[in-house]
């Protein structure tokens, strides 16, 4: 599923692609995903005339901003954009189609159809599901390391399963938070509340960092993620222990092991990275 640095970047190249496009009318050949309006007729007649201003992030959810109208649009597995002539045959898996004033067409494709599109009138979007109950942003200035223990006071729950809700901290995903804890030296099953101050702050630090880094590269392509102009990222070759069961540690030569997390695949040290039991006197 593509995490934060990859929607970013798909964000970026929608805003080069189809910033002050006209949307003629829309085809919609997969009717569920479209979850709001429940009615594809009336997702395609409210949507035509209206031309795109702008495209925004929101967690790990494209935010396509109109005149009148914002577009909730989430990838899930393997959903993706991209702009066409409207003479280029349709491919395979093609689900939604913004016929564009121009003769250029975006089209939405989604191979394992998980993908959701939510239609609200403007301001309405960021009040009401599925953006309304997402936690901070972060890349936002919100996002410091004062507001990140405030969010951490009390949990304890495993570290990587409270990174991993989207109610506290949005976007990170399951890559990154890999990465992150790795850099910060935290075993992913650790519970929240026995981290130091000090390894918050290296936390904190290293997530803000490696998403940043990703985005400069374009995020990472694991599988088969694509920005909107089907350029692949480049993070990948970046990665420490993501992806890396059965290898050598970059730190210390043990090997990466892969363990079972809150349900995800999760990869880290077991010597750079150990369980670290709290002792009470």
């Amino acid at each position: 599923m593509p995490e934060l640095p990859e929607v970013e970047t798909i964000k970026n190249t929608l805003n080069l692609l189809v910033k002050d496009k006209t949307i003629d009318r829309v085809s919609v050949h997969l009717a569920r995903i479209i979850q709001r309006p429940d009615d594809i007729n009336e997702f395609a007649f409210m949507l035509a005339g209206h031309t795109i201003q702008s495209v925004e992030r929101r967690g790990k959810f494209l935010r396509i901003l109109m005149d009148g109208l914002v577009l909730v649009s989430h990838l899930r597995m393997e959903g993706r954009y991209g702009l066409y002539s409207s003479q280029d045959p349709v491919e395979k898996h093609t689900h939604v189609v913004f016929h564009f004033n121009d003769g250029t067409e975006l089209r939405y494709k989604d191979v394992r159809q998980f993908g959701t599109m939510h239609l609200f009138a403007t301001g309405e979007d960021l009040v009401n599901l599925p953006l309304s109950k997402l936690g901070v942003e972060p890349l936002d200035e919100s996002f410091t390391l004062e507001q990140f223990k405030k969010i951490l006071t009390g949990k304890k729950t495993k570290i990587k399963s409270v990174l991993l809700n989207q109610v506290y901290v949005v976007g990170i995903g399951n890559i990154y938070v890999d990465e992150s804890l790795f850099e910060a030296g935290i075993h992913p099953e650790q519970p929240t509340d026995s981290l130091a101050d000090k390894q918050l702050e290296i936390l904190h630090g290293s997530i803000v960092r490696i998403l940043l880094e990703s985005i400069e590269a374009g995020g990472s392509s694991i599988k088969s993620y694509v920005d909107g102009q089907g350029e692949m990222g480049m993070f990948q070759q970046e990665l420490q222990v993501y992806g890396r069961e059965n290898k050598p540690c970059i730190n210390c030569g043990l090997l990466i092991e892969k363990i079972v997390v809150g349900g995800r695949g999760t990869h880290f040290c077991p010597r750079c990275q150990r369980f670290k039991v709290r002792t009470t006197i």
